[in-house]
């Protein structure tokens, strides 16, 4: 796996855990004065762990 991909993977590996814990644990969080709804890390688990294991599997697939 080319570096930049690896950390790239490893960087939206992190992202999708970090959500699906405030996800899980129901870890409030503020923006300002507005509560950022807990539905939302739903998504931000799903995007970016998608574009992982997307991201993972082609650079496992185009290895010689």
């Amino acid at each position: 796996m080319r570096p930049a991909a690896l950390v790239a993977c490893v960087f939206l590996s992190l992202v999708a855990i970090a959500h699906l814990l405030r996800f899980v644990l129901a870890i409030p969080i503020m923006a300002g004065d507005v509560a950022i709804p807990q539905w939302l890390s739903a998504f931000g688990f799903l995007f970016p762990g998608a574009l992982a294991v997307w991201l993972w599997r082609e650079q496992r697939a185009t290895r010689p």
